[in-house]
């Protein structure tokens, strides 16, 4: 006699077990008509799941109570038309294997074993799609069944995929004890895969996909092992969701921080010098270097010292802080002396043991630093410190370098070396309150300085079934404690996500919505007893005893790279007038009027106003197109009646007709208050509000 209790707190009584699709029904043919799934127990299953004992259960629906998507919906579907696709697929294409297609943040994908002789192409997709409509028009159930382990291996093995089995001994070892199969339609009929679960109750749910694209993936991730091919496609509920997404993803190409730092010369990368290693440009340079100008001045406003530390540190320094061997696979090789490998070398010892070595502590080397902490922790300990000193804050923009695999790499956002913001606070347990709240208002400064205002909060907690932590749990609790209160300081959504906090400490992430609404995840505030701990730092207390210092980690920008591709994005290259490359470009009408067009370039460059001038032979609407293609904030015109005048006719960015003409020196005036005051006041709201644009 099942007792299920609903989201709401009302509970449902049955004498007998009951699926979820007839509780469903139960509660509302409206409901059961929407319902793609169910969460028994917090767990994601299908309709057809048989509840048999008491549990909390609430049917899952295309979108929530507040009208928002549901993500298990999205899941659902997207899992679903995974299968979808690889049935059509494998109809089109006999010989294809399946390997595995699970749903991802984007969409799904399958990957696939296509032989060689018949390999797809984006010209198959319409085809695939054709297909793939013929089988949700049918309508036909998603059906599971089940086999005892023993029995479904015997099954896969005569079907004589070896993926397959490999899927089937990954479950087994896993501790599954019996295999699970989806039939898109009759069991012994229709196609089938090995999978687990769950899907929507049948194919005529899926409403709106679209198969995307092609790329090359091999089994396990291993490039020595079979190569795949790897088919990427996205579902909806609606089909106004699939437009929607498509005309965002056509806006993410135009701004696609890639294309437009190669349009815009704002940074390049080179083989020779190596893959993820960022080369910025003069242009890009400017940003950077606004940026952190910016932040340098809230910094020194806050009461911070700025310091510099090495690009390298022994490697027992690592190994203390537990950087080393904890982030091994994402750092760059230990460098050890080589005559100290030759050394080993001619005693016999293998690549083997000298890594062994290595990790044990019995050979000490350098690392390229994976982190900053630990320098600034040394920083810390160079002298005393008394209670009246703290907190101590130490900041700087500190370049570390990771150990990214090549397929991961992307443009300014996966990199290889990367600056940090990072700033290391040392505090008294008594005083993290108040330094968390200010470094949340840090935070909170730059994030509306530079508009971005739409963002969330997360808070990463400790996985207590996960060894990955390091430290005592009561102190972690302490510190996710501090967290959450600092956190409910800001009027924004806060989100606690255990298993997503640093191996040292939780942290609070700061999610941002860019102005098309993708998310991204950058600067990040983290509390941490444990540093502290393993390099037994202190401070003198009140009563003259030796107390432990608490250590908060931020960086309100994150990786400067990562912050300004986002940056590049969320602007599409239009950058506000303090951070773009090239503030103002002087236009000359003819080569009558260079002369002039040199003496107001000359007046900007005297108030540090970035500008250049285009003395070129070509028309003046030629050169306003140009001015316009580098994304420019203001174009100054200038002919004869402006020289007369001692004035300029403005031209704005986006703006398609001239503003009007404004005496020189108020135009100089008005930019520099424009730049100084990062946008508050602009050259249009002072003189051009009025204008028709």
């Amino acid at each position: 006699m099942p007792r299920i209790t609903l989201p709401d707190g009302s509970v449902r009584q049955y004498d007998r077990p009951v699926t979820a699709a007839r509780l469903a029904a139960d509660i509302g043919p409206r409901l059961a008509a929407a319902a793609l799934g169910v969460r028994i127990n917090g767990e994601l299953r299908d309709l057809n799941t048989l509840i048999q004992e008491d549990a909390q259960a609430s049917i899952v629906t295309p979108t929530d109570r507040s009208g928002a998507t549901d993500p298990d919906a999205v899941y659902l579907l997207r899992h679903s038309c995974a299968h979808i696709m690889a049935e059509a697929i494998q109809a089109l294409r006999p010989g294809v294997q399946l390997v595995y297609g699970p749903p991802v943040d984007n969409g799904f994908f399958y990957d696939l074993s296509v032989p060689h002789e018949r390999p797809l192409s984006t010209d198959d997709f319409e085809e695939i799609e054709k297909r793939m409509a013929a089988i949700v028009t049918q309508d036909r159930p998603f059906t599971r069944y089940e086999m005892p382990v023993k029995e479904g291996l015997e099954k896969l093995r005569a079907e004589g995929s070896k993926y397959k089995i490999d899927n089937a001994d990954r479950a087994i070892a896993q501790g599954a004890d019996r295999l699970s199969f989806y039939v898109t339609g009759e069991p012994g009929k229709d196609w089938e895969d090995l999978c687990r679960g769950p899907h929507v109750p049948s194919t005529g749910r899926i409403a709106a996909f679209k198969v995307m694209s092609l790329a090359s993936s091999f089994w396990h991730g291993d490039a020595t092992s079979d190569r795949l091919t790897r088919v990427y496609g996205i579902a909806f509920a609606t089909p106004k969701e699939l437009a929607e997404h498509r005309r965002m993803l056509a806006e993410s190409r135009k701004r696609d921080h890639r294309r437009l730092g190669r349009q815009l010369e704002l940074f390049a990368f080179d083989e020779d010098v190596g893959p993820g290693l960022v080369l910025w440009t003069p242009a890009g340079a400017v940003i950077r270097r606004e940026l952190e100008e910016f932040i340098r001045g809230e910094l020194l406003r806050q009461g911070y010292q700025m310091v510099y530390t090495p690009h390298i540190g022994k490697l027992s320094l690592f190994k203390t802080s537990g950087h080393y061997p904890y982030y091994r696979d994402k750092q760059y090789p230990p460098i050890v002396d080589a005559d100290q490998i030759q050394s080993l070398a001619r005693q016999g010892v293998s690549c083997a043991e000298l890594a062994d070595r290595l990790q044990q502590g019995d050979i000490d080397g350098y690392l390229l630093k994976p982190m900053n902490c630990p320098h600034h922790v040394k920083i810390y300990a160079s002298r005393h410190h008394s209670y009246r000193d703290l907190p101590v804050r130490l900041a700087e923009f500190g370049t570390v370098y990771r150990w990214e695999q090549s397929g991961e790499i992307g443009g300014l956002t996966r990199v290889r070396g990367l600056t940090q913001d990072d700033a290391h606070l040392f505090c008294t347990e008594d005083q993290i309150p108040a330094e968390l709240k200010a470094c949340l208002a840090l935070v909170k400064i730059i994030f509306t300085t530079l508009g971005l205002t739409d963002y969330r909060v997360r808070i990463g907690l400790r996985d207590p079934a996960s060894e990955k932590y390091v430290g005592d749990a009561g102190l972690w609790k302490k510190a996710e404690q501090a967290c959450r209160e600092a956190a409910r300081s800001l009027d924004v959504r806060v989100d606690e996500e255990p298993g997503e906090a640093a191996f040292y400490g939780p942290k609070i992430d700061f999610m941002i919505n860019d102005v098309i609404g993708r998310e991204w995840q950058l600067g990040t505030i983290q509390v941490d007893y444990s540093l502290p701990e393993r390099f037994d730092l202190t401070y003198t207390g009140p009563d003259n005893q030796p107390h432990r210092p608490v250590m908060i980690h931020r960086a309100p920008f994150g990786s400067m790279e990562r912050f300004v591709g986002m940056l590049i994005e969320h602007f599409a290259g239009a950058f506000p007038t303090w951070l773009a490359p090239e503030q103002v470009r002087v236009l000359p009408i003819s080569d009558k009027s260079t002369g002039y067009a040199r003496s107001v370039l000359a007046t900007l460059h005297d108030r540090q106003i970035r500008a250049t001038m285009d003395d070129g032979h070509s028309r003046i609407q030629a050169k306003i197109k140009v001015a316009a293609d580098w994304k420019i904030p203001y174009m100054l015109v200038v002919g004869p009646s402006d020289q007369q005048a001692t004035a300029v006719s403005v031209r704005a960015r986006g703006i398609q007709q001239n503003l009007g003409s404004l005496e020189l020196g108020a135009f100089a005036e008005s930019i520099t208050a424009e730049i100084t005051s990062r946008g508050r006041a602009t050259v249009i709201s002072e003189h051009f509000a009025a204008a028709k644009i």
